[in-house]
């Protein structure tokens, strides 16, 4: 579950970590002072293509792992017409669906234990002040590694209700996806333990 890092070698996997997350940082910020919805389109065109640039394997397996959002955004526009705002609501899904894909790109493409190196680089000016930085660390490796990982088996789990139902979901699969990410969580802090606490682990296979 930990290890979401694409196994088609790309070559967005051989740039250095810090530089991919220095780079989706900045291209969250700048889509964010984006001011229409076709200069929008146009990132969303230009984050695709970077995606593509990868491969069809590649492209693909980014393609499931977003299509759980794509309700959601769908959701946004339509409240945003609803009030009115159809331009505002527009431009809120087309935001997200850049830096979501982006992010997943990352994601896809970076070890584990290379973001948690560029976490503990950044961290520490902390440790001169006698702070231990490891448990946060990890920590913001792991929300990176998880949250797709949710969505995923959130996707999937919508996937079998429809295929047992006419019924829309909805609120019905809360409890079993929190049910999973507990018990994803409990098997993650057991491989944790196993290999010595917070010391550095390879969490990749």
């Amino acid at each position: 579950m930990i290890s979401l890092t694409s196994p088609v070698d790309t070559w967005a996997h051989r740039l250095p970590a810090g530089l991919k997350l220095a780079a989706l940082s900045a291209a969250t910020v700048g889509l964010f002072a984006l001011p229409s919805p076709g200069a929008l389109a146009l990132a969303c065109v230009a984050v695709l293509a970077l995606i593509l640039s990868c491969g069809w394997r590649f492209s693909r397996a980014a393609a499931a792992s977003l299509r759980i959002l794509l309700p959601f955004l769908a959701l946004i526009a339509l409240w945003h017409g609803l009030t009115g705002q159809i331009g505002e609501g527009i431009k809120v899904a087309l935001r997200l669906m850049a830096a979501l894909s982006l992010a997943n790109f990352v994601t896809m493409t970076t070890r584990l234990t290379d973001m948690i190196a560029v976490a503990s680089a950044v961290l520490a000016p902390l440790r001169r002040f006698g702070l231990s930085t490891r448990a946060l660390e990890l920590s913001v490796a792991l929300v990176v590694r998880f949250t797709p990982a949710i969505a995923r088996k959130g996707g999937l789990l919508s996937d079998a209700w429809r295929a047992r139902s006419r019924r829309r979901a909805g609120w019905r699969i809360v409890m079993p996806l929190a049910a999973l990410a507990i018990d994803d969580a409990e098997q993650v802090a057991e491989a944790l333990r196993a290999r010595g606490g917070l010391e550095p682990p390879d969490l990749n296979p």
